[in-house]
């Protein structure tokens, strides 16, 4: 795995939209991944939803062979992906809500009120020798509930930061950009592993990159939308050197 200390994790996902689109096999996720990792990339992340709208079962058979960087597996916590996590044992699982009538991931996971049942969920992962995750808003009750269940990384989704600067709402940008430095800041102290993403994009990255907790930024629909301008390789190059500068 690279040594730069701020990791990048590149999502493939919506290669594998834009595949279903026509239902053929072209662009090949997997032929992304490969590009991806060769730019710089140090994982891939990869979200087997349960509708199976974009990446699919075949899909993480191929990342598992052909990725010599970790997979993150993105995953509900669902009986049917805890099997399918168990059989590949990625490095990396990270569990995430999901809705069926969100287009994307839309907030963080509800721990606090789920932590029973997800304690029981995470420990046979945990057991197989993956690295669990959790995806969750700067929230110091969630954080708190994702230490107990026995996650090792936490997750802080930007989503609601990228927002609003892409809204022009300066005034909440930097208040969510404040929790969620505070957050990781607190994550830290706690002993877990701190990761960040969703939506990030060029304009977006640095400040988060700059958090010193923040071992890892996981970004994907921005990077495969800015590859349709500029390519794939150079898409993720100039994200991994802004992360870089941001350090």
């Amino acid at each position: 795995m690279s040594k730069k200390s701020l990791r990048l994790g590149v999502n493939i996902d919506h290669v594998a939209t834009v595949r279903n689109a026509r239902g053929g096999a072209y662009p090949d996720p997997i032929r992304a991944a490969k590009l991806a990792e060769e730019a710089g990339a140090d994982g891939i992340t990869a979200h087997l939803r349960e509708d199976r709208r974009h990446i699919t079962d075949a899909d993480i058979d191929g990342l598992m062979e052909a990725l010599s960087v970790p997979l993150n597996f993105e995953m509900a916590a669902t009986d049917e992906m805890q099997k399918i996590a168990l059989r590949h044992k990625p490095h990396a699982v990270c569990i995430v809500p999901e809705k069926r009538e969100e287009r994307t991931t839309e907030g963080g996971l509800e721990v606090a009120r789920e932590e029973n049942r997800l304690a029981h969920f995470i420990a046979p992962l945990r057991d197989a020798g993956c690295r669990v995750s959790i995806f969750i808003a700067a929230d110091q009750k969630q954080i708190e509930a994702a230490h107990r269940i026995g996650a090792e990384v936490i997750e802080l989704h930007t989503g609601a930061y990228c927002d609003h600067h892409a809204e022009g709402n300066f005034a909440a940008r930097d208040k969510e950009l404040g929790a969620l430095r505070d957050m990781a800041s607190f994550a830290h102290s706690l002993g877990l592993e701190v990761h960040a993403g969703h939506g990030l994009t060029y304009e977006t990255v640095a400040p988060v990159a700059a958090f010193p907790e923040v071992m890892e930024l996981n970004i994907g629909h921005f990077l495969i939308g800015e590859a349709i301008f500029r390519g794939l390789t150079p898409a993720v190059q100039e994200m991994r050197r802004l992360m870089d500068e941001a350090r």
